[in-house]
Formats: structure tokens, C-alpha cells, sequence
């Protein structure tokens, strides 16, 4: 069996597939992360797990490669990672009190470069954020390497009242959807 390759440098995403009790191999991809005009969320992060998965797996073409994006969307925006602290509190302040989507998609590249995808939608229903809430969080430093500027799995964790789908899908990578690719690929 060719070995897989994660397409990721996220550790978070190291510990979701590391449940699967396969070996693995990490190679993060380097890809251009800037939305195109017109891109709905969804074909947005379906196109970057795509795009990480197909240039690791150009360096190594007799391995699968698993790759991986998730995007922050309201009101149809793609929320990514800040650029700065001020980029964070924006994001912070317009996802206080809504109801937004978490999308990630997975994307796995087979030896023969044949590609599968699949994409899991959340719905997370955050609390209103104090401004207080949101400067902790940001002195904190955990928002900077995050999509929307949070984490579920860390603090920002206490504002969820609700969510609908997959947990791991706003962690990162969406365990049900990731696991459909890798039993078809005959990986688990």
C-alpha cells in the first residue's frame, strides 16, 4: 500500500487523523490562500484542500496525499487567518451574536492522480462577545493562525450555544468525511 502523506503543517489536524491508527508522513504545502472574485465559500475551500493535496503529491507521486482547508463564512465571506491584531478583533466583533458556517473540505490525492473530495458545512451559533472577551482572547495570541481569528478547542470554545455538523470540522478536519476517503482508498 503506497503510504499517505498529510499536506499540513496544523497540528490540530496531525492529532484528528492520527484517531485513524494509520501511519502517516507530514509535508505541509505552501499554497496561495487569496479568494477569487466571485468564489462562494465552499468552492473556495474545496479549491485550497485540492491545491495542498495536488503540490505535495507532485513531489511524491506514488503516495496518497490528504489534504485539508477550512474557512470561516459569513454573510458569504471568507474569514481566514488574520494578518494582524486589528484584522482579528474585526473578525471577532462581526461573528459576535450571529450564526455562521465553518466549512472544511478534505481533498485526497491517489497514486494513479486520480482526487477525491468531500465537504463538511457547520453551523455555529456564537454568544455576543463582550469586547472584554474579545481583547483577552486576543492578547491571548491564540486567534492569529486561525481561520475566523478562533478555535473551538481552545478558549473561544466557551461562546458556542450551539453548533450543527461536525466538531472536528471546525477543529480542522472533519473526522466522518475524512474517513469516507480513506476506507474507498482502501487506507483503514
Amino acid at each position: 500500500m503506497p503510504p499517505l502523506i498529510l499536506a499540513s503543517a496544523s497540528p490540530r489536524r496531525r492529532e484528528l487523523l492520527g484517531v485513524f491508527g494509520i501511519d502517516f508522513q507530514v509535508r505541509p504545502a505552501d499554497v496561495d490562500e487569496s479568494v477569487i472574485g466571485g468564489e462562494t465559500p465552499a468552492d473556495y475551500t474545496l479549491r485550497l484542500a485540492v491545491a495542498k493535496a495536488r503540490e505535495v503529491a507532485g513531489e511524491y507521486p506514488d503516495c496518497f496525499v490528504l489534504g485539508s482547508d477550512t474557512t470561516v463564512a459569513l454573510g458569504g465571506d471568507c474569514l481566514g487567518k488574520p494578518g494582524d491584531v486589528g484584522e482579528a478583533r474585526d473578525m471577532l466583533e462581526r461573528l459576535s451574536g450571529t450564526v455562521h458556517e465553518v466549512l472544511s473540505a478534505v481533498a485526497l490525492v491517489h497514486p494513479d492522480g486520480a482526487v477525491a473530495t468531500r465537504l463538511s458545512t457547520t453551523h455555529v451559533d456564537f454568544a455576543q462577545l463582550p469586547a472584554k472577551w474579545i481583547g483577552d482572547y486576543i492578547d491571548s495570541g491564540e486567534p492569529m493562525d486561525k481561520a475566523g481569528a478562533y478555535g473551538i478547542q481552545g478558549a473561544a470554545g466557551v461562546w458556542v450555544r450551539r453548533l450543527e455538523g461536525s466538531y472536528t470540522g471546525v477543529v480542522g478536519l472533519p473526522l466522518f468525511e475524512t474517513g469516507e476517503l480513506l476506507r474507498q482508498a482502501g487506507l483503514c
